[in-house]
């Protein structure tokens, strides 16, 4: 939403907005001019836009349907629409490269947005996360391409056209919108016939759809061979149906970032970018925050920022740890996210968060959701085999991480924990 309303504001629209709670992201779109309210009631909501005439309002499905600013638009028959509505309008009769998966589409957008900017093209990119190396998740370079980030939840990216488009994974999530793992793949097969005849679509090898497929070291038509490390650095070559593109540098850690790496490069290429500038232009990217964010990194101590918050997500922070710091005792710190998916997912957490040597657990964010009963974080931590394990409170945080003197710890979740990060950096930090 923060990308639009940037988007927007570059328009020279006047431009406003709801949240929950102020965080960094909200005050740096108020530094950008944007006036944000954390309060529902309309009194807060400024004339020119209560007037119909004028106002595009536009909204998402974690907004609730009784929430009262929502309620008043609706009431009054202002022109609304969802987030996906509107990228889908915006990218329309534009040459469009779309990024799905219920994993890795985040960065991969990034990526892709990144190698395109650096390599000259008039891109406006709208991503899921904030870019590293803009400070935004909005790119500005033109409008002769549309990079989006193609979101699954609640069906959002059929309102896309994509020319070239990739799926990179498509594990149970969301199934308080799909009901069941089969339902969320035939949405998925729906956003692949969005894909006219004369584009192109990329999906992960292995997954249980015809396109133009990609991988780590495997058969795939694009994969990452060659692969070594090096002072912490992924170096590698890029098979290509017709050629081999040596010399690759990769600084984000983890074989599921080297995924997210094939992919962005595997639709650059299709595009049509010069394959000659994609190594400098892939070993100048930065990451995403909150993906593997190194927020210190000493021979005492490692501290690690990630969005995790599926168990998937999870495995795959851990095999990235593992690999870039090996023989370090790793102290996850989670803070589950939904309800739902915890309900859906509590066995699968478990064998998870159980690879980490310590854990600690804070309560369920419940972000859109209310309680279900008896899904709470001490019976999910009854479930996890590793018994150096509790469950604290967020005002506990950065106490309780002192007292366990680790050798290197991982913040995951995607609820409030991504605020508490710097607090506990700067804890850690006196501490070292």
């Amino acid at each position: 939403m923060s990308a639009l309303a940037r988007y927007f504001k570059f328009q020279g629209k006047n431009v406003a907005g709801y949240d929950k709670t102020s965080t960094s992201l909200t005050r740096i779109l108020e530094s950008e001019d944007v006036t944000v309210f954390y309060d529902e009631t309309m009194n807060v909501v400024p004339a020119r836009f209560k007037e119909k005439e004028n106002t595009l309002v536009v909204y998402t499905p974690a907004v609730p349907a009784a929430h009262e600013q929502l309620h008043f638009f609706k009431e009054n028959k202002f022109i609304l629409k969802k987030r996906a509505e509107v990228l889908g309008l915006i990218s329309k009769g534009k040459t469009t490269l779309a990024v799905a998966g219920t994993h890795g589409k985040t960065t991969t957008t990034a990526i892709l947005g990144h190698l395109l900017k650096e390599t000259g093209a008039k891109i406006t990119g709208f991503l899921g996360g904030i870019s590293e190396d803009i400070q935004s998740n909005l790119i500005l370079k033109g409008d002769e391409v549309i990079v989006v980030e193609a979101d699954e939840y609640d069906r959002s990216f059929l309102h896309l056209s994509p020319n070239i488009a990739a799926i990179t994974s498509m594990d149970a999530d969301h199934l308080d919108i799909y009901g069941g793992k089969e339902e969320l793949e035939n949405t998925f097969k729906e956003f692949a016939a969005l894909v006219p005849e004369n584009g192109s679509l990329f999906v992960k090898n292995g997954l249980p759809l015809e396109g133009i497929t990609f991988g780590v070291e495997d058969k795939a038509d694009y994969s990452i061979v060659n692969i070594r490390i090096e002072n912490g650095t992924y170096h590698f070559d890029v098979k290509a149906p017709r050629e081999v593109l040596e010399g690759f540098r990769f600084n984000l850690p983890g074989k599921h970032n080297l995924l997210n790496a094939i992919t962005a490069l595997a639709m650059a290429i299709q595009y049509g970018t010069p394959t000659a500038e994609l190594a400098r232009a892939l070993y100048s990217f930065k990451g995403v925050k909150r993906r593997f964010s190194y927020k210190i990194k000493s021979d005492k101590l490692v501290l690690i920022d990630d969005y995790a918050h599926h168990p998937a997500e999870i495995a795959a922070v851990h095999q990235a740890v593992r690999e870039m710091h090996p023989g370090k005792k790793a102290l996850a710190v989670f803070q589950p996210h939904l309800f739902s998916r915890t309900k859906d997912f509590a066995d699968d957490f478990a064998e998870s968060l159980s690879l980490f040597d310590e854990l600690m657990l804070l309560d369920i964010y419940p972000a859109r959701e209310l309680p279900i009963e008896g899904v709470t974080s001490d019976w999910l931590l009854e479930k996890v085999e590793n018994t150096n394990k509790k469950v604290i409170a967020l005002k506990e945080l950065s106490e309780e991480i002192k007292k366990s003197n680790p050798e290197l710890v991982v913040l995951m979740g995607a609820g409030s924990i991504g605020e508490e990060v710097e607090t506990v950096k700067k804890a850690l930090e006196d501490e070292v």
